[in-house]
């Protein structure tokens, strides 16, 4: 899976001749807390709900009630947004976004075709496939067990499972308690806790956790 297949699209754009305040009405009716500033089709930088707020004066300043608003409508998008921005093509791998928002700590990336904007990957879209990946919205059994780091162990408890007559609808595997082991969670539909956990006691060295969902 790709970012183009998982991005928010087509992207909601500033200008940055946008007043700031004119910016936070648009974010607050459309639902996002950033947005890539553009102009004549090229990226200039972006801008957070952060940096608009950061930008208006507290009730602490010395500014009258009526001064404020003067003052407010004369900040622009271009005196706030952020210029230096990270950006990431439409065919890299979508883990690859994920890590690389993780690790500098950025909660969205807009998305480049060549040198063409089409659209930006946010934490919400990676939340959204996180649930897909694990079968959040889907009801089964859910399990968690330990297992050996071993070629072909997977492949031995999913051939369990629909020996069982489960149907796997998610499956993920994680970092273990040490390089010999992971952790799987397993998702199945079409079976009771009892048979599951009957199949796949074989293949665990511990179950964790068993639950219906």
């Amino acid at each position: 899976m790709i970012v183009g297949d998982r991005m928010s699209h087509p992207v909601i754009t500033v200008s940055p001749e946008l007043p700031i305040l004119e910016a936070l009405d648009m974010m607050r009716r459309e639902h996002i807390r950033r947005t890539p500033v553009v102009q004549d089709g090229k990226l200039l930088g972006i801008v957070s709900q952060k940096n608009l707020l950061n930008a208006a004066p507290s009730s602490a300043t010395l500014l009258s009630f009526w001064e404020m608003p003067i003052m407010m409508s004369k900040v622009k998008i271009k005196d706030v947004m952020t210029v230096s921005v990270l950006t990431i093509r439409d065919d890299t791998p979508i883990e690859e976004a994920a890590r690389i928002m993780a690790d500098r700590q950025i909660s969205g990336l807009p998305v480049m075709h060549g040198k063409t904007l089409v659209g930006i990957i946010t934490e919400t879209d990676l939340f959204k496939l996180f649930l897909e990946f694990m079968g959040a919205r889907e009801r089964g059994v859910r399990a968690t067990l330990l297992v050996k780091e071993e070629m072909g162990g997977l492949a031995h408890l999913a051939r369990a499972i629909a020996d069982a007559g489960g149907n796997i609808v998610a499956m993920g595997l994680f970092r273990g308690e040490n390089a010999a082991s992971r952790t799987a969670t397993v998702k199945v539909g079409g079976i009771t806790m009892e048979a599951l956990e009957k199949a796949i006691r074989p293949h665990a060295l511990r179950v964790i956790d068993l639950r219906s969902l």
